[in-house]
């Protein structure tokens, strides 16, 4: 059976998005926009534009759905973004306090997402294990004169002891907080333990951000279901989150460059003058 709003998906095209995803895999990933930028159309748009490329599977009537365009910057935008998190002699990115947060249940991805945010740092240590729930405690980046990045324990398997008392002491009470980005494993949506996070962000009035993670290990049809139906629960559900989804594969980077462009614009380092028409604040 095929999901209200979506095209029933060829098995031709389920076989061939295995056979791609094996390949995303073995090919070398584009960190920086440039090489992007040389790719074919349709491929530089799934690469910066994910939502984007999902819709085309979408019905007329069901794409309303996915609010594409609420943060739609241009290509020159995204890639001004980029020297924010290019690390050089002036823009030093350094291990120490913050100002986003990244939170997500343990095995969602969230350090190996960070590290591909950082992939232009290549100095910057972020730690990615096989076993879950590794990070015990809040780590700080500062990210040179921008801001700062704080990665959070995950909640759920292996969380320690004291991470309710821990994270909730820091999102009520850290000031200059200017986004908390809660990850979801789009491979298994929303699940109940992401609700200590969400409801900490409802409770505290925080504005927050649904990054996607893993999209390079779902089916077409199957990452479609998953953004419907996390999206409807956004609009739905929450009060305080973003209505835009960040679908994102720390594998392939897509999607990647148009989160670090709307992580230098939340924090007030691109001059902005409207959604889609951004300068970089030097």
């Amino acid at each position: 059976m095929t999901a209200p709003g979506l095209r029933p998906i060829p098995r031709k095209l389920l076989e061939l998005t295995g056979a791609l995803r094996r390949v995303n895999r073995a090919c070398s990933t584009f960190q920086t926009f440039a090489e992007v930028l040389r790719l074919p159309k349709r491929q530089m748009t799934k690469l910066a534009f994910p939502l984007q490329e999902l819709q085309r599977h979408l019905t007329p009537d069901a794409r309303l759905d996915l609010h594409v365009k609420i943060f739609d910057p241009s290509l020159e935008d995204i890639s001004k973004a980029e020297s924010v998190f290019t690390a050089t002699g002036r823009n030093r990115i350094e291990y120490l306090s913050s100002a986003v947060c990244f939170i997500g249940r343990s095995n969602v991805g969230k350090s190996s997402l960070i590290k591909a945010l950082f992939a232009l740092a290549p100095e910057v240590e972020v730690r990615v294990s096989k076993k879950p729930g590794h990070t015990k405690k809040m780590n700080f980046f500062k990210v040179g004169k921008y801001f700062t990045l704080v990665d959070m324990p995950g909640y759920g398997y292996r969380a320690p002891e004291d991470f309710v008392d821990m994270v909730e002491t820091y999102l009520k009470e850290r000031r200059n907080l200017m986004r908390t980005f809660l990850l979801v494993d789009s491979v298994v949506g929303i699940q109940k333990t992401d609700s200590i996070a969400i409801g900490m962000c409802e409770e505290f009035s925080l504005p927050y951000v649904m990054v996607l993670t893993k999209i390079d290990k779902s089916s077409k049809g199957h990452l479609l279901k998953q953004v419907l139906q996390i999206q409807k629960f956004v609009d739905s559900e929450t009060q305080g989150c973003f209505p835009q989804l960040f679908p994102v594969s720390s594998v392939t980077y897509s999607g990647i460059h148009l989160l670090r462009c709307f992580i230098a614009d939340i924090t007030g380092n691109l001059k902005t003058d409207g959604f889609g028409q951004l300068e970089l604040n030097t």
